[in-house]
């Protein structure tokens, strides 16, 4: 045994810590509709089949640039990776969001369990660059390329404060806290798998020179969760960085996170070695972000602002790794098995729409959740569109019917889906302008690619004034980038819910190491 004296996380000592990791991965398969017959179709959480190109670990900025999508490996976290109210959200996300659109580039996000998964990826091609806060270290440096400083930070130990810390005086609590890392001899201390935790704390032990009782969490866990966990006496120690420690505990007011064991540190993100062009452009627009005040504004967002992040945490619709996606889950859910649908593809919608809000009206008279036109509403039955449950399911019975109407024309489920959610955005008619559009041109008008660029020159009177089309003039680039984001925000839904509801929290699969993904639109 190492003088660390480590040993691996008993995930039965800790059981509201495990069940709650693992219930986003527990699922039961549905059946789905013939719209929902996407390449690889999802059969469980985290289980999709990837229809781009094999991983290529050799591959660098221009072959990222040729591809169209630049797949940035991440951690789930309530900091760095969650949805809430319908929205993926994030500092890693948002910052690695800005990094993709300043190349023009669709982004991918592949999460990961813990820092050992993100470099098994990145390594195995998988990846094309880490989007997160590593901590850089000696051992690291032999298996990726750091870029420049994203943020810097120290490690700091969480401990919790004595029961009566409210009422004794402050020197009295102090004496009871640990303040010198010499006090953590044989003490026992949960720390992230994999994390620079584990090494930091075993340099520690060797320069106190006793052994310190380090326990790695099962690495679905997040460092988050571990400070959750000293604040319910599940585990009597942990260690974290100190932005993250601080925002944390400032939801559990009874941590303390004032006892450094670190120097500062720098984390960054990182790339393959000889991935030098990618490399090279992450640091240049690294340079010119920090000079930017939205880098100050999105950090200060996540770590500078306990108030949203008590209020986020305390939101059902706050998932993480676990929670709910909006208000109306539980009918989306009934709703799309009535339709055979994944009902998580019809919140996506139903967040483009609306953003949930049973009360939204558009400019141009749609009403509810789905925002219906009120004459569509009540054809499929909604009297009181307004009504949640109403509209939901008066949106699910015109999705049913409009499948049912392309699927005589277009074989291809994959692409009649793209057709189906298109046409509840503009209209059958301008969709079947654009197809003939395509058709009078030589394109393909079962194409969804040739179709959607048909639609976007609908805007332009010489194809709006054409002699086959029949609507005339459309805003075609709004169903196209429609279609684009509800596709986008349902990858984003997959891979923080199951596929049905159930409560699944016994008889739960091991979690799938697959990622959930669609093609991109």
């Amino acid at each position: 045994m190492s003088v660390a004296d480590k040993r691996q996380f008993d995930p039965l000592g800790y059981a509201s810590i495990y069940f709650f990791s693992v219930n986003r991965f527990a699922t039961r398969p549905i059946r789905l509709s013939l719209i929902l017959g996407l390449a690889g179709v999802l059969l469980a959480v985290g289980s999709c089949a990837r229809d781009e190109a094999e991983p290529d670990p050799g591959a660098d900025l221009p072959e990222i640039e040729e591809r169209g999508t630049v797949r940035a490996i991440t951690s789930y976290g309530p900091l760095s990776y969650f949805i809430y109210r319908g929205e993926p959200l994030g500092f890693d996300y948002e910052l690695v969001g800005r990094f993709a659109d300043s190349l023009g580039l669709e982004l991918d996000i592949i999460p990961a369990y813990d820092i050992a998964e993100m470099l098994d990826l990145l390594e195995s091609g998988e990846g094309d660059l880490i989007a997160y806060r590593l901590s850089v270290t000696s051992d690291r440096r032999e298996r990726v390329e750091f870029s420049d400083t994203v943020a810097s930070t120290r490690q700091v130990l969480v401990q919790p404060k004595p029961d009566d810390w409210r009422e004794v005086p402050r020197h009295i609590t102090e004496r009871r806290l640990i303040r010198r890392p010499y006090e953590l001899a044989g003490r026992e201390v949960h720390v992230r798998a994999a994390s620079a935790y584990v090494s930091r704390l075993e340099n520690l032990a060797r320069e106190i020179g006793d052994p310190i009782d380090i326990v790695e969490a099962p690495r679905d866990v997040t460092t988050e969760q571990l400070i959750e966990a000293v604040h319910k006496g599940e585990v009597p120690l942990t260690v974290a960085d100190e932005n993250i420690a601080r925002i944390t505990a400032s939801y559990y007011r009874d941590v303390d996170v004032e006892t450094p064991i670190s120097l500062v540190q720098r984390t960054a993100w990182a790339v393959r070695p000889g991935s030098t062009e990618l490399l090279s452009r992450i640091n240049e627009w690294l340079a010119a972000e920090r000079e930017h005040a939205d880098f100050n504004v999105i950090y200060r967002r996540y770590f500078d602002t306990p108030r949203a992040f008590r209020s986020r945490l305390d939101d059902s619709a706050f998932s993480s790794v676990g929670g709910s996606i909006s208000p109306w889950d539980d009918i989306f859910r009934e709703v799309a098995r009535e339709i055979e649908w994944d009902w998580r593809l019809l919140a996506a919608l139903a967040y483009q729409e609306s953003r949930f809000n049973p009360n939204a009206r558009s400019w141009a008279g749609a009403v509810g959740v789905m925002q219906l036109m009120p004459a569509t509403a009540r054809q499929h039955g909604a009297g009181s569109p307004t009504d949640p449950r109403q509209s939901i399911e008066a949106g699910a019975r015109y999705l049913l019917w409009l499948d049912e109407t392309w699927t005589r024309e277009i074989d291809d489920d994959e692409t009649r889906l793209r057709f189906v959610l298109a046409s509840y955005n503009v209209g059958r008619g301008h969709v079947q302008d654009a197809r003939r559009l395509a058709e009078y041109y030589g394109d393909d008008p079962d194409s969804w690619e040739s179709v959607a660029d048909y639609l976007v020159r609908k805007m332009e009177p010489e194809y709006y004034n054409h002699e086959v089309v029949h609507f005339g003039y459309a805003r075609g680039t709004e169903p196209v980038q429609y279609v684009r984001n509800i596709l986008r925000l349902y990858r984003h839904y997959v891979r923080f819910t199951d596929d049905n509801g159930i409560d699944t929290t016994t008889e739960a699969p091991e979690p799938s190491r697959e990622r959930a993904d669609i093609s991109q639109p």
